[in-house]
């Protein structure tokens, strides 16, 4: 039985504390190149950074605005270095572990959902569609927004992600709801993956396919990771749903 969380407003937990976003990457003039197109927002996976999605942006939607944010949580510092060498790149994570499960993925992905949707609240007009972009752990959250607060988000793309699984009471408050707004998803991972289990990126497709308006493929030969055949799919869904032109 899943241990039951303190209550604060909405019947959600009130507690771990939302981790605070505190770095952010954005594209072209601050973010604001492009303000009447969607915003991407880009969430790397465990013990990347703020660059790496950021990188790829131009494979996706080099026309679009985005802001790419730093997990919160400190796996290695950057560190510069000298005589012209270039620095060490930091490493972050959006939990405090690698491989959470059950209730501690619970908690934590409702934490660090919670922290990304308040930083959106802060930071991008009401206005402006937002499209959550995410690997791995950031692929969970990418998806954790809809079930946090659905109403905010144009839709979702999860690159090798998986879910949470929504049993401790408040982490995922939307889920009996969500599948009203029949938010477009593009789910999608390498059947090599080893980082993944199978069974999990099986539950999640099917989570995905009873809840939003699912996007879902896999791809031979590629693992834990990215590919341009992805990019190439993605590019025509972005067109598909008029969330970027489709052109590189």
């Amino acid at each position: 039985m899943s241990e039951d969380a303190t209550y604060g407003e909405h019947g959600a937990p009130a507690n771990p504390e939302p981790p605070a976003i505190t770095h952010v990457q954005y594209s072209r003039g601050g973010g604001e190149a492009a303000p009447t197109r969607p915003m991407f927002l880009c969430l790397h996976g465990w013990g990347s950074n703020e660059e790496d999605l950021a990188d790829i942006m131009r494979y996706i939607a080099p026309y679009n605005d985005y802001a790419s944010l730093r997990a919160p949580i400190v796996l290695q510092e950057r560190r510069e270095r000298g005589d012209g060498l270039p620095a060490i790149a930091g490493a972050y994570s959006w939990f405090t572990g690698k491989t959470l499960s059950g209730d501690d993925l619970d908690r934590e992905a409702y934490a660090a959902a919670r922290a990304i949707d308040r930083w959106v609240d802060d930071n991008i007009p009401l206005e402006r569609d937002v499209v959550p972009i995410g690997f791995s752990q950031g692929g969970l959250l990418a998806v954790h927004l809809l079930r946090i607060h659905p109403e905010r988000y144009r839709a979702a793309i999860s690159l090798s992600g998986t879910l949470a699984p929504g049993n401790v009471p408040g982490t995922a408050p939307a889920d009996d709801r969500l599948a009203d707004y029949e938010t477009p998803v593009f789910y999608v991972y390498g059947k090599n993956d080893q980082v993944v289990p199978k069974y999990e990126l099986f539950a999640a497709a099917a989570w995905l396919e009873e809840h939003t308006w699912l996007t879902t493929k896999s791809y031979h030969g590629l693992g834990h990771e990215v590919s341009m055949d992805e990019f190439a799919d993605l590019r025509q869904w972005l067109l598909l749903h008029d969330l970027s032109s489709g052109v590189l």
